[in-house]
């Protein structure tokens, strides 16, 4: 990777879940919680809920993660209520405050794997967020890092379509062959980065369901965790 000279990171399940998807970090807390919740039920509740914040300006750009994701519990409690199943506030509390402190340990490893390319490496960060990223990243100290946010509520422009990639690379004023592309899911990262012609590491943790991979578009890494980057840049 010695032509690499400029980064593009996702953020979501790439820096703050270190390649687990966050259905599956969510579901972990559910079971901590005792909800007594089956799976099937709370995919459509997380579905539902991830749909409803896209559509919806439920989260204001002042919000913190933290609120982001009480907020985000309380969605798909009402959705699990409709069907019959119930929620207690205090299982919603644990929930949104497991999810947190996994994020907060996750951070300790990836915060600082960023932190050393960024002094190595002009990044930007191109992620599916609500519109309240600069907030999120100063809250984990993250907001010294990047050169630039491409955030899809912001510019109207989501996942998977390439062209929200293609800003990133803009961005960085290099040849789209020149940058690395991280990321945790094939068919929002990956996928179009590689339509693009940018290198691709591919962080595959816990996953939602099994991408099918285009050979035309195969990861240039795949990898388990967002440390590897540190020896694959050298």
């Amino acid at each position: 990777m010695q032509e690499i000279k400029g980064v593009i990171f996702d953020y979501g399940g790439t820096i703050d879940t270190n390649g687990d998807h966050w259905a599956e970090v969510i579901w972990d807390q559910y079971l901590e919680a005792e909800t007594n919740i089956g799976k099937e039920l709370f995919r459509e509740a997380y579905v539902h809920g991830e749909r409803t914040l896209a559509k919806m300006p439920i989260i204001e750009p002042c919000d913190t993660f933290k609120i982001l994701l009480e907020k985000k519990i309380e969605i798909q409690a009402e959705y699990l209520r409709e069907k019959g199943a119930l929620i207690s506030d205090a299982q919603k509390e644990r929930i949104s405050a497991g999810c947190y402190q996994r994020v907060l340990s996750t951070l300790d490893t990836t915060r600082n794997v960023v932190a050393t390319l960024s002094e190595r490496f002009p990044m930007v960060l191109v992620t599916n967020f609500y519109g309240n990223m600069p907030v999120v990243l100063r809250e984990f100290k993250l907001d010294s890092f990047f050169g630039r946010i491409i955030e899809s509520s912001v510019v109207g422009i989501r996942k998977p379509d390439p062209a929200l990639y293609a800003m990133g690379v803009e961005a960085l004023s290099l040849p789209a062959e020149n940058i690395l592309v991280v990321g945790d899911s094939y068919r929002k990262d990956i996928y179009p980065a590689s339509t693009l012609g940018c290198a691709t590491a591919w962080i595959k943790g816990k996953v939602w369901e099994e991408e099918k991979i285009e050979p035309q578009a195969m990861p240039t890494v795949t990898i388990s965790n967002i440390a590897e980057l540190l020896d694959i840049l050298g």
